[in-house]
């Protein structure tokens, strides 16, 4: 059949209709939904002081501060949120007891919850290279969106903690800690929100074992913070194994039962050009392997902190040389952040299995004790830069950065139902 010219062009005109649709779609989906929500939170009349019942990101716990937390409290969200176990653990015991341990909390109202949807302005007060520092920010809700949307991550996941994640969401049906998600900014109505806020007295407050001072405020529906941050885009900072896995369990309920609370999910929402937040590194350690002896040999672990420089890319390194401890500092060629170029000029090649510690003394005493060959010591970065990486299209290599303080487990807990 002949195709006329009137023809071509009507179905030419019908294409790009449908491709001006489907990005207005696509920009429409991607629009962010930062929401109220209904929240648990304890009561310290029943429960304690919440020194005693919270609990630091679960990630970052090792197992005898996980045994600490147990006995703490009877109450302690620990028996929640649990540490993460090793993946070849196929048994759901665990996780069907952390579900019973959130229904008796509730039952006999440890936790109890909020009298309306509401948001939750969160400040942590803290000492930070000799200065004191404040980070406020919005625990709120957004909607899940497939990576490439306004939701952006910044590291590489790994499947045994997604897969432990997944695990333990089924069985209790609650986001139990925050996401924690960093705007470019500056958004003046949610600084006018954290400020109001912050002029009451805090619904709930506490101090960690680190000299963190924690402080919570519950405030009712706010439209105007919800239409302001609407069109930012959300980089995560802490949370891409957790984010992940709220991806998969949406997909799983949205195919049983449709759209629900699964769509959603608990961040911890921080302006980064008015708050600042900081990062700290991740340290690297090599268990094995050659290591090749470069740059300039200094004193020791002090001295190597002292000259490691992210926009410099200058990196410590802890080796045993001919017997001995040795300490040298070097510097890479590219652009920081230096954990990127760190892991693009050196650590790929190296290959080797690699252990990760924001602690720079633990990673040199791993050398020191023989349990690994060399450690790389890393300086702290900004959340600009990491977002620089973003912009090239670029992610960074699992566990590259450490954004410290972070909210602590506990503080609200958003149950699905």
């Amino acid at each position: 059949m002949r195709v006329t010219a009137f023809q071509e062009a009507h179905s030419f005109r019908e294409e790009v209709v449908c491709r001006v649709i489907l990005r207005v779609s696509a920009i429409q989906d991607a629009v962010l939904q930062p929401s109220p929500f209904v929240g648990l939170l304890y009561d310290p009349a029943r429960a304690g002081p919440l020194e005693l019942v919270t609990t630091p990101p679960y990630d970052t716990i090792s197992a005898e501060e996980e045994r600490r937390f147990f006995d703490a409290s009877p109450h302690n969200i620990i028996r929640i949120d649990l540490r993460e176990e090793s993946p070849d653990d196929e048994t759901d015991d665990r996780y069907k007891t952390a579900a019973s341990e959130l229904d008796r909390m509730r039952r006999n109202r440890i936790l109890v919850p909020t009298s309306a949807r509401s948001y939750y302005p969160y400040e942590m007060r803290f000492a930070f290279r000799g200065e004191r520092r404040r980070l406020r920010g919005l625990i709120c809700t957004v909607r899940l969106e497939d990576w490439g949307g306004s939701i952006i991550p910044h590291e590489r996941t790994m499947p045994g903690p997604v897969e432990d994640r997944l695990r333990l969401v089924r069985a209790v049906q609650a986001n139990l800690s925050c996401i924690y998600v960093v705007c470019s900014g500056p958004s003046a109505t949610l600084t006018r929100l954290l400020e109001e806020a912050a002029s009451d007295s805090p619904e709930a407050e506490m101090s960690d074992d680190k000299g963190v001072e924690h402080r919570l405020w519950v405030v009712e529906e706010d439209g105007g913070v919800a239409l302001d941050l609407s069109r930012e885009s959300l980089m995560i900072a802490d949370g891409h194994h957790r984010y992940t896995m709220a991806l998969r369990y949406r997909d799983e309920m949205r195919a049983l039962h449709g759209p629900g609370p699964w769509d959603d999910v608990m961040v911890f929402v921080v302006d980064a050009a008015t708050e600042d937040p900081p990062v700290l590194p991740v340290h690297r350690v090599l268990k094995s392997g050659k290591v090749p002896l470069h740059g300039e040999r200094v004193r020791d672990l002090e001295e190597v902190l002292t000259e490691v420089n992210d926009e410099c890319l200058t990196y410590g390194l802890a080796t045993h040389e001919n017997g001995a401890l040795v300490h040298r500092i070097a510097r890479l060629q590219g652009e920081p952040p230096l954990v990127y170029a760190l892991h693009k000029y050196v650590l790929d090649e190296l290959g080797g299995s690699l252990a990760f510690t924001p602690d720079a003394v633990r990673a040199e005493e791993a050398v020191r004790c023989g349990e690994a060959s060399a450690a790389f010591i890393l300086p702290p970065t900004t959340a600009r830069r990491i977002r620089s990486v973003i912009d090239r299209g670029e992610r960074l290599p699992q566990k590259s950065t450490y954004f410290w303080p972070k909210p602590r487990t506990g503080m609200v807990v958003r149950p699905f139902d």
